[in-house]
């Protein structure tokens, strides 16, 4: 009896489309690895930052493109995941090169946390090149994206959505569609908004009681089971404890994501002043260096003794300077006394 030839199945792809990454920092790199996983077919990948690109098509077996034009022409759905709108919208309208060169027929969905203007904005300029867009607004985190378990708020036409629903369900646990492009990212703004206030208020709450000397192990026990319970207790109150500030969404990004929820709320003259004292602490720490630190790095400010709550020396003022500033109010107070004799010989 002879041996059959056992033949290799080939593992049917999901869908014919190409698909191109334009930004695969933390978490557009782990979606391409997950769409890679289910089998789709990713060809395209860009990245500002060279290596990064080029590893991760070597990794995937797609072509780290130097062009963006390039991604476009070599995929038909082109996921964007960038830092800010000023990126956003020179991806989209370089002048030099950008990825609506013959776009018509292609798919853009947009994943970063942008403002709802920049998101229409690109949606329009696509639409003018026959192209359509999706934005993608994700409220998860760097293991979700490898994962295939984001959660997806979605802003498309209905069409649009539908035609795409099984790839954004491949990466995603929980999908919801919002409406028309820019709504997701409004929606997206309040998720960010309420999500940093609560942690700039647990640093603030634990900040405190390290002050008041207690133990704070029992603290976050205290507030697990009473009003001061939240998500953000959970992810982070270990970590600014320990000052485990690994980067899952940076401070830097806090204080964009906040900045844009502050933009929305002025156009609609309402005063947020809980979201406004919480941007100006993740402002802060960009300012102090910290911008790179995970968002619980926030505890730096209010913790003592840490970075952002040491006094800063006062240097010594040399004689030569004392003796400016003695003179000084000499000086302001005769400018005055002319002043007042000016006044009166008008009168």
């Amino acid at each position: 009896m002879s041996k059959k030839t056992a033949k290799k199945k080939t593992v049917r792809r999901p869908s014919p489309k190409k698909i191109g990454f334009v930004g695969v920092g933390r978490m557009g790199a782990n979606m391409a690895r997950h769409l890679k996983d289910l089998n789709y077919n990713v060809t395209a990948v860009y990245d500002v930052y060279r290596p990064a690109a080029n590893e991760l098509a070597e990794e995937l077996g797609a072509t780290a493109y130097t062009k963006l034009a390039d991604v476009t022409a070599n995929a038909d759905i082109i996921f964007t995941v960038v830092t800010n709108d000023a990126a956003m919208k020179k991806i989209f309208m370089g002048k030099t090169d950008n990825l609506l060169t013959n776009a018509a027929g292609k798919t853009f969905i947009n994943c970063a946390t942008l403002s709802p203007e920049i998101q229409k904005t690109v949606a329009a300029a696509a639409k003018r090149r026959k192209a359509s867009s999706i934005e993608a607004c994700m409220a998860s985190s760097i293991s979700h994206a490898r994962t295939g378990k984001l959660y997806l708020m979605i802003g498309a036409d209905d069409d649009v959505y539908k035609k795409n629903k099984k790839l954004l369900e491949n990466l995603s646990l929980n999908l919801r569609h919002i409406g028309k492009i820019g709504k997701a990212a409004e929606v997206k703004a309040l998720v960010n908004m309420v999500m940093n206030i609560n942690t700039a208020g647990l640093a603030e709450g634990l900040g405190l009681a390290k002050s008041l000397g207690h133990d704070l192990k029992m603290i976050c026990e205290v507030f697990s089971q009473t009003g001061a319970n939240s998500r953000v207790l959970e992810t982070d109150s270990d970590d600014m404890i320990d000052r485990d500030h690994e980067c899952w969404f940076s401070a830097s990004h806090a204080a964009k994501d906040s900045g844009i929820a502050g933009g929305l709320g002025k156009s609609k003259k309402l005063n947020l002043p809980l979201n406004t004292a919480t941007t100006n602490q993740y402002k802060k720490m960009v300012e102090l260096g910290l911008g790179e630190l995970d968002k619980s790095g926030i505890a730096e400010l209010t913790f003592p003794g840490r970075a952002g709550t040491k006094k800063k020396v006062a240097r010594k003022k040399t004689t030569t300077k004392k003796v400016a500033k003695k003179k000084a109010p000499v000086k302001k107070a005769a400018a005055k006394k002319k002043a007042a004799k000016k006044k009166t010989a008008k009168k």
